[in-house]
């Protein structure tokens, strides 16, 4: 492989090539240099300048079509400026043609600059920083969506509170724990104080899932004024549809709300409590698979339906790929409880996208949308009706979330280029990557790789999305950030029954408070709605599945007699939801304005008002000195900061945030 050579960013002549996107219409004059993903019908004006000392002698825009052969497209010469010595070229790229009869696509390009001597290449460093090369690099991402992708506006306002259902809190209305389970009951453990989750032998061993701890839809219900308190918006409840186990992954009956759980009066109830004060609820779509213990598969006879595994004449029949009937079948990663759906099905794909299948079914009962369990693997053809449904059934009101972990404009999942957020499928997905930037820069001290993250992620998605992403720190899946954040890497590798009875000690909590409060702050002011997992604001412990679901502290936290730490993390995250409040927050201009090895400044910019708020955060082990164009208000702080006269002093493990 040739060397790539770069640019250098010390003054150099190469330093001073500039690359910029303006938009024409209504967005005309516009800086869009920020952005990668535009609707189809925009006309966007690239701008190039670069010093005449380099020798070149034509720009070239290098383009193609995901997968398809590279057009090149000439710049034309616009002037020189004596002044800096720059020349300037122009082109205007024309979305509609390149998208051609599609609504929508992927395009991969680069800009060449011709010189007598040789041709450079720019290198996307994040889709919008770039370095120059003579042997080509990486290209710039374009996507371009279709004309009228838009999500729902109350989407991204506040804060969003993922909840464990069986964690959570007891409720006091009705619940039936045993109904339907035939001959395998479940078992409630009292303990909700001091009980350890049930755990296997090692990570991958069979588990029963069958302890309860009592949670319950009442319960949520009871919490609305903690939450409200929290600033939440939008309630993510962990699926609540009927199924043998405590996570309920494993769905036994899409239609009928666990009676573990109050059932669908209780559903009702939460939902109507809910609206009342202005929040959404939004369900767990675990749609790619479904329990062996259920009405569609019946491996062990619980319902009184011929299920998939009972008969090759079931009606669920083909829902299920069987190799050999009935014990070899297709399965999510190979767990024979959990087989997996034949979503090519047209019957099993209209049970659930149809105009009356389970999505509908709940969008009319007024839950606000959907989070889609393993996104990747659900087809194109399933998600584009599944949209169909859920906004019909919504006048467009209801979301859906994809998980997915990586960026999602360019997914690959099974060998397929996906297109989620081209229009006809999802409206946001859940940000792994910012987690892992947030985790890079707070754990690690690495300012660069959150400033890539970001960029990269403002760079890729359609701006609608961008300002409705899903900000994680953790979920179900994930150890507990504050152990994240507090242990040693050793730690996690320990057998399971160490770590159901391991927690940080007193020296490693108070680091890992700190290092929280910034990762908070972080997530809470991105563009996105960040969203908590029960209990990461009372700083809640605990390693992997199951450890990190346990119940929640109420005694602990918020009781008569909290804990000092519990009670000071819980007010920095209600502060910090308070702050959301400002249009700034939801939708506003982000950028970076700052960034080191170990500290980065960004600001966020009301679109309505023009309120800014800037976000000052520093990993360091010395304090750093950041220019600021005026006095403000300090909203948030973490650590030591001093501000006056424009000159923000940050201390060593520091976060704040100005007005």
């Amino acid at each position: 492989m040739l060397p790539k050579i770069p640019i250098y960013t010390d003054g150099t002549e190469f330093s001073r090539v500039k690359f910029y996107k303006y938009g024409t219409g209504l967005q005309d004059g516009k800086d869009l240099s920020a952005f990668g993903a535009f609707p189809k019908g925009d006309i966007l004006r690239l701008k190039v300048t670069c010093p005449r000392t380099l020798g070149v002698a034509a720009v070239v825009l290098r383009i193609n079509r995901d997968g398809e052969g590279d057009a090149d497209i000439p710049f034309a010469f616009v002037n020189s400026c004596v002044e800096d010595g720059c020349d300037c070229y122009e082109l205007e790229l024309d979305t509609a043609a390149l998208c051609g009869d599609s609504p929508s696509g992927l395009f991969y390009y680069q800009l060449l600059f011709v010189r007598g001597v040789d041709t450079l290449f720019t290198h996307s460093i994040n889709n919008v920083d770039f370095e120059l090369t003579r042997y080509g690099g990486a290209r710039f991402r374009l996507l371009i969506h279709e004309t009228d992708y838009t999500v729902p506006t109350w989407f991204g306002e506040g804060v969003m509170y993922h909840v464990f259902v069986d964690r959570f809190f007891c409720g006091e209305g009705e619940v039936d724990l045993q109904k339907g389970r035939g001959s395998r009951p479940a078992i409630l453990n009292p303990d909700w104080e001091n009980g350890i989750p049930q755990y296997p032998n090692y990570p991958g061993a069979p588990l029963a899932n069958n302890m309860f701890f009592g949670g319950n839809l009442w319960g949520v219900a009871d919490k609305l004024d903690y939450l409200e308190a929290l600033g939440v918006k939008v309630i993510y409840l962990s699926p609540i549809f009927k199924a043998y186990s405590n996570h309920k992954y494993d769905t036994g009956d899409y239609m009928t709300v666990d009676p573990a759980f109050g059932g669908e009066p209780a559903l009702k109830n939460l939902l109507d409590k809910a609206a009342a004060r202005g929040m959404k609820v939004i369900l767990d779509g675990v749609f790619n698979h479904t329990g062996d213990d259920s009405l569609y598969f019946n491996r062990y006879g619980t319902y009184d339906t011929v299920g998939a595994y009972q008969s090759e004449e079931s009606p669920y029949a083909d829902w299920y790929h069987f190799h050999s009937f009935p014990e070899k079948f297709d399965s999510w990663w190979g767990i024979p409880i959990l087989p997996k759906l034949n979503s090519s099905d047209e019957t099993c794909r209209t049970y659930f996208t149809g105009a009356e299948g389970v999505c509908a079914h709940y969008v009319d009962m007024g839950i606000g949308g959907w989070r889609l369990d393993v996104a990747d693997e659900l087809s194109d053809r399933f998600l584009d009706e599944l949209r169909v449904s859920v906004k019909d059934a919504s006048c467009g009101e209801a979301v859906i979330i994809g998980e997915v972990w990586e960026n999602a404009a360019e997914k690959i999942a099974y060998g397929h280029r996906r297109r989620y957020l081209q229009g006809k499928q999802l409206d946001s997905v859940m940000n792994y990557p910012v987690r892992n930037g947030i985790l890079a820069f707070v754990r690690d001290g690495d300012a660069h790789k959150l400033y890539h993250t970001l960029t990269e992620l403002y760079a890729s998605y359609p701006r609608c999305v961008s300002d409705a992403l899903m900000n994680l720190l953790g979920t179900h899946d994930t150890e507990r950030i504050l152990t994240v954040l507090g242990s040693e890497p050793w730690e996690f590798d320990r057998p399971n029954h160490e770590l159901a009875h391991a927690f940080l000690s007193s020296v490693q909590r108070e680091k890992a408070l700190r290092l929280l409060r910034m990762a908070a702050t972080l997530q809470f002011t991105v563009f996105g709605i960040p969203s908590v997992y029960y209990g990461d604001e009372v700083g809640m412990e605990g390693y992997h599945d199951p450890f990190c679901r346990f119940p929640f502290p109420w005694h602990k936290a918020v009781g008569d007699a909290p804990l000092s730490y519990r009670a000071e993390l819980l007010e920095f995250y209600r502060a910090l939801g308070a702050l959301r409040k400002s249009p700034a927050f939801h939708g506003g201009d982000f950028r970076v304005l700052v960034h080191g090895d170990k500290h980065i400044v960004y600001e966020r910019v009301s679109v309505h008002d023009g309120d800014r708020y800037v976000v000052c955060a520093n990993r360091g082990d010395k304090a750093v000195e950041i220019s600021l164009e005026a006095q403000g208000e300090m909203m948030i702080l973490s650590g030591f900061a001093k501000y006056e006269h424009g000159c923000l002093t940050l201390g060593a493990d520091s976060v704040c945030v100005i007005k």
